[in-house]
């Protein structure tokens, strides 16, 4: 089994359009959600974190847009970031020995409802004629794949907000077994439409102003959009070529709760953690820092704490555990890469962002969740976890790369 590296990294998110705005922002808990008015057309009264300012036409070529829906954009944007930090070139002996293993969750939501308005409200005979290539879940995959000439496998995984987390495991796993050299992984969510707010404020799960994850005042969740993608590479193969380590995924696990599909199960997740500590070859003290799922609302918050204390014993007390979504919102499928990138962020910059908006706290939230200000670490390892709708679970770990 090899090594992985991460040679690559890039994002756009509400709180940054590239790496470096993204940390900054992150460690300053500078949040990025706030009303959607003049945004989502008919949201006026929701919250959410919107990627503002995000102009297609300067990143893509404008030809190529009438095929591309935002998610596409948005996850093709933060794959040019990713792959021209790594130095790759797909030549024609890399390009068969590579592939892209990308996550969402609603997919081109935002395409599907310009059609079905088009067609039953507009009264149109028919909607735009590349609505299907546009609204293809597995599109995303397919464009970048085409972009950059990677001839290995192209999907999309399918797992609700885990999605990505799932695309970075899978991507991790053909590169440790030597299937493949390099992994284009990572996530990508536009989900920011009238009918993607409305669908879940049915659920009466959104929070009307805030996320407060793990605060006893919590609301629930907000959404947010975004991608986040990352270049994983066989530490030889990145050797060999002199390529920048931006740090390493050591291990991952996956599992399903078959308990409920939006309850969770605090047994599942248990063992997910432990399995993953378990495949990494970690010990519960090697890690220093959780990126919590986090989400805001009442019953995922108490149940993963209490997840994260069945598996670490006696050593949650000593973790650190933030949930970004305080600051960029639940990117649904875009949550477990760009969350992976942030528990990269904290262990290079030996930092734990912060979970903003705590007011108070929870007798059944009873860890440090580094409130309102960022603290420092002193380990190197760390873990996000991705616990879904649907019982779908994922957690990964990851390592500094001053420690690789």
């Amino acid at each position: 089994m090899r090594r992985v590296a991460i040679t690559g990294r890039g994002v756009v998110s509400p709180n940054g359009a590239n790496v470096d705005a993204f940390a900054r922002a992150l460690l300053q808990g500078q949040g990025a959600i706030g009303s959607l008015a003049g945004i989502v057309h008919g949201a006026d009264s929701a919250v959410g974190a919107a990627v503002r300012g995000f102009d297609p036409v300067q990143h893509l070529d404008a030809s190529n847009l009438p095929l591309l829906d935002r998610c596409t954009q948005f996850a093709l944007v933060a794959a040019q970031q990713a792959i021209s930090e790594s130095g790759l070139v797909f030549d024609e002996q890399l390009a068969p020995r590579s592939l892209v293993v990308l996550g969402t969750g609603a997919g081109a939501i935002g395409t599907m409802e310009e059609g079905y308005r088009a067609y039953f409200s507009e009264k149109r005979r028919r909607p735009h004629p590349l609505t299907v290539p546009k609204m293809m879940l597995n599109a995303p995959a397919s464009h970048l794949s085409m972009k950059y000439g990677i001839t290995g496998p192209a999907f999309v995984v399918a797992s609700a907000c885990a999605s990505s987390a799932f695309a970075i495991a899978m991507g991790f796993h053909m590169v440790r077994s030597g299937a493949a050299d390099v992994a284009v992984v990572g996530g990508s969510e536009a989900c920011l439409t009238e009918g993607g707010v409305r669908i879940w404020e049915a659920m009466r799960v959104l929070a009307p102003d805030a996320c407060r994850p793990f605060s006893r005042d919590r609301l629930g969740l907000v959404l947010g959009e975004g991608a986040a993608i990352l270049v994983l590479e066989a530490f030889d193969h990145a050797k060999r070529r002199g390529a920048p380590v931006y740090g390493e995924v050591i291990g991952c696990s996956m599992n399903s709760d078959a308990h409920h599909i939006v309850n969770p199960s605090i047994p599942s997740q248990t063992e997910a953690i432990r399995t993953c500590l378990h495949e990494s070859q970690l010990a519960p003290g090697d890690i220093c820092y959780v990126n919590a799922h986090g989400t805001g609302t009442a019953v995922n918050d108490a149940a993963e704490t209490k997840a994260l204390r069945g598996a670490f014993g006696a050593h949650a007390d000593s973790l650190k555990v933030s949930s970004s979504k305080s600051m960029h919102g639940h990117t649904l499928g875009a949550a477990g890469a760009i969350e992976a990138l942030v528990t990269l962020i904290a262990l290079n910059e030996r930092t734990a962002p912060p979970t903003i908006n705590y007011t108070s706290p929870d007798p059944q939230c009873d860890l440090n969740y580094v409130p309102n200000e960022a603290q420092g670490l002193s380990g190197s390892i760390g873990m996000s976890t991705s616990f879904a709708f649907g019982g779908h679970n994922a957690v990964l770990t990851l390592k500094a790369a001053y420690a690789v």
